[in-house]
């Protein structure tokens, strides 16, 4: 197939420069074709090819799968990405008959460098850091996220427990069995000794490296900090190192944070290779290879910065393989970029308020090489997505080779379970059933419209009414045209002769078997027919049904009810 101009296949996939399907330009990234295990067979799926790339490497047992985060600001969506994309990896590894663990490491010894504008509480709500308490948090600049108290003092003990817990619930929620690990207990229990030990023991070689990635590298430079026994604030000022003691020497002299110099104690002490922490440069590849990690998906930030000194830092430091790597492409929020100190990000536990986990994890399944927004005022068209995909699988709608190929293969990682009984209502229909309060009627309504017959499951017709509740939130989070209630029973409104005749009119043209478009259409021509403003029509209209002077397209609504209930009360039959 020929290439689109910006380089990428029609299903956004890499090709080389002209237009070759299948050829890698980046050895990092998740294309078509080119499995790792060199037989160039064609992946429908992208985690398929990530598999065949770590197989081929003969990895032991378990094969473990990583990703990372630090606990800066609010647990958001953006924050799960590599969560999610290493669980398909893992999953497909599994399938296959790997043992797998799956790691997720809060790089929680890190020091807090700026105070976040919003935090997430413990449902995973975005507030404002003047709604928690932010001494705990602005007294401690400068020091490990493990040292600061919990902003929200919920019990987790931490800011960083905090943090970490609403990242475990995430992915609880969808199903994820990722072991969260505390960079804090690794180095607490001496998991990173050894690898320490072998980085200042090798300082010559170290320096040597890290000065084609980073400015200020000289003959005094120590990549280790630490942290202050006298205040807590982690410090690079060290001044000695004794290896064989597995000590270092320092002074307490700050620490860049949120822009400016935080000033430390000046406290002169020693501490142990327990009692601080690599730089980030060195830590990544340290977690490798305490880890043992063998694939570890990322975002296109860390591909430009971060992984090649991280490569070379794990080749020529500490003499390991980087594992097998994915970059992913950043998605944006409503068209802006995800931004966690202004709090322009959206949580996991927020949008599964208003989707099912199955079209959440379908939105991470797609090619993590291309860009995509996510427009929460815009759900219905991603849901709507889901649906399509969801009836390809089922051959229920026809597509192209590809994407049916595509959901063939990656529907059955994206469910709980593959059943052909599930009925998915539209999502905007499901909203307009959300402008209704009794079950009951939701339910005679759909099965109006040809989404439930007599032989519909129970449990189909319930799973199918969840989506309704998220639906309405869905309204009412955005006001949109579905945030009414439709009112069960007849308002009491007193209305004009002519009004009253026009009414009556339209309940004829209803009952006629007219679709929602024409109703609209005839609401305006009953109106002048009556020589009734047409403004005032549709505020009768709104009154009768929502109780209310404005609301959704009322023609297109009434047409997605049933059709007796729509004449009954447009003749005010109650």
């Amino acid at each position: 197939m020929s290439a689109d101009a910006d380089g990428t296949g029609p299903n956004g996939e890499p090709t080389d420069a002209g237009g070759n399907d299948g050829v890698r330009v980046d050895p990092h990234a998740v294309g078509r074709g080119g499995g790792g295990g060199g037989d160039g067979e064609y992946r429908a799926f992208w985690a398929d090819e990530v598999a065949d790339e770590i197989e081929a490497r003969d990895p032991d047992e378990p094969i473990v799968v990583k990703g990372g985060v630090s606990p800066s600001g609010i647990a958001h969506l953006g924050n799960f990405n590599e969560i999610i994309r290493g669980y398909f990896v893992a999953e497909v590894l599994r399938e296959r008959g790997h043992a797998v663990r799956q790691v997720f490491t809060s790089d929680d010894r890190d020091a807090l460098r700026k105070l976040p504008r919003k935090l997430a509480d413990t449902d995973g709500n975005v507030v404002d850091l003047g709604d928690v308490n932010a001494a705990a948090l602005g007294e401690n600049l400068g020091k490990p996220y493990t040292d600061i108290p919990d902003p929200f003092e919920d019990g987790h003990g931490s800011y960083a427990a905090h943090f970490a817990a609403l990242l475990e619930a995430d992915a609880e929620s969808l199903g994820i069995p990722v072991e969260m690990v505390s960079n804090t207990e690794l180095y607490a229990e001496g998991a990173f000794d050894d690898v320490v030990e072998h980085v200042l023991r090798n300082l010559d070689r170290a320096r040597e490296v890290l000065t084609e990635y980073q400015d200020k590298v000289d003959e005094d430079y120590v990549p280790f900090m630490a942290r202050c026994e006298q205040c807590g604030t982690l410090t690079q000022d060290v001044t000695a190192v004794n290896v064989d003691e597995r000590t270092v020497e320092y002074r307490c002299s700050g620490i860049e944070a949120g822009g400016r110099y935080i000033e430390g104690c000046g406290h002169e002490g020693t501490a142990s290779f327990r009692e601080g922490k690599l730089p980030w440069r060195f830590e990544w590849p340290a977690q490798w290879r305490v880890l043992g990690v063998d694939f570890e998906p990322f975002g296109k930030d860390h591909a430009e910065g971060s992984w090649p000194s991280g490569v070379d830092v794990a080749r020529n430091v500490l003499g390991i393989e980087p594992p097998v790597p994915m970059v992913y492409e950043w998605f944006t929020l409503n068209g802006e970029s995800l931004s966690s100190s202004s709090g322009h990000v959206v949580t996991v536990q927020e949008l599964l308020d208003l989707i099912e986990p199955e079209v959440l994890r379908y939105f991470f399944v797609r090619n993590p090489k291309k860009a995509k927004d996510l427009n929460v005022e815009r759900l219905d068209l991603l849901v709507d997505e889901f649906d399509r995909f969801e009836r390809i699988y089922f051959g229920e709608e026809a597509a192209d080779e590809d994407l049916t190929a595509f959901a063939e293969r990656a529907y059955p990682f994206v469910v709980d379970e593959v059943r052909p009984d599930r009925v998915r209502l539209p999502y905007t229909f499901a909203a307009v059933l959300g402008m209704v309060e009794d079950r009951d009627f939701r339910v005679k309504l759909a099965r109006d419209e040809g989404h439930f017959t007599e032989d519909t499951p129970e449990r189909a017709i319930e799973d199918a009414l969840d989506r309704v509740e998220r639906a309405r939130r869905w309204a009412e989070r955005n006001d949109n045209e579905y945030n009414y209630r439709l009112q069960t029973d007849l308002p009491e409104h007193a209305f004009d002769a002519d009004v009253e005749a026009a009414l009556a009119d339209l309940a004829d043209f209803v009952a006629e078997g007219h679709d929602g478009e024409a109703i609209q259409g005839e609401i305006y021509e009953t109106a002048r027919r009556h020589d009734v403003e047409v403004s005032e029509f549709f505020e009768a209209g709104y009154r009768l049904f929502f109780d209310e002077t404005q609301g959704p397209r009322l023609g297109e609504f009434l047409g997605e009810l049933e059709r007796e209930f729509v004449v009954a009360r447009l003749r005010r039959e109650g």
